[in-house]
């Protein structure tokens, strides 16, 4: 890996570690409901770095951003590292299977629904263990994931553009 690279994924986790904490600072109506703003930054380093450097960015935010807020290897952790990582793997998954077939919309649904659905599966196995409610909050949070999805998959390939206007050499 390049020094150049190297920079990269450091500015781009500092800049997921920072919405990362703003977002934890916004008022949501269910307690552990989080709008996963941050994952634009891993959607974007997707897009223009490749699926190393989201996985590395989805990485260094969870891990730091649990340090910092006083949660690491705590159930927060567990549950957005399960998340991220499946969500970003999804996305690089679906990314390298189709490169034109999805945009940042559509990536960002797929990373949206395994985040989800993986931190049901986590909820449940881990946590609650009672199927009933797992399926009774199961509708929201897909509704949820998909508002958010498109949302920040408009905001992430706004991003990517701007970004690959700027920079000529951006590389997979």
């Amino acid at each position: 890996m390049q020094s150049q690279d190297k920079y990269r994924i450091a500015l781009l986790s500092a800049y997921a570690i920072a919405i990362h904490s703003f977002e934890n600072l916004l008022p949501t109506p269910i307690p552990w409901l989080r709008l996963g703003i941050a994952n634009i930054i891993t959607l974007a380093t997707l897009m223009l770095y490749g699926f190393r450097a989201a996985m590395m960015v989805t990485l260094i935010r969870v891990i730091l951003s649990s340090i910092f807020i006083g949660t690491f290897l705590g159930p927060g952790f567990i549950m957005s590292f399960c998340g991220g990582v499946s969500s970003t793997a999804a996305m690089g998954i679906t990314f390298s299977l189709f490169p034109r077939l999805f945009g940042p919309v559509g990536l960002s649904l797929i990373g949206a629904l395994f985040h989800n659905v993986s931190q049901l599966f986590i909820a449940y196995l881990l946590f609650v263990r009672q199927l009933e409610a797992i399926l009774i909050v199961t509708p929201l949070l897909l509704l949820l994931g998909i508002i958010t999805g498109v949302v920040n998959g408009v905001i992430g390939g706004m991003f990517v553009k701007n970004i690959s206007e700027e920079s000529p050499d951006t590389s997979r």
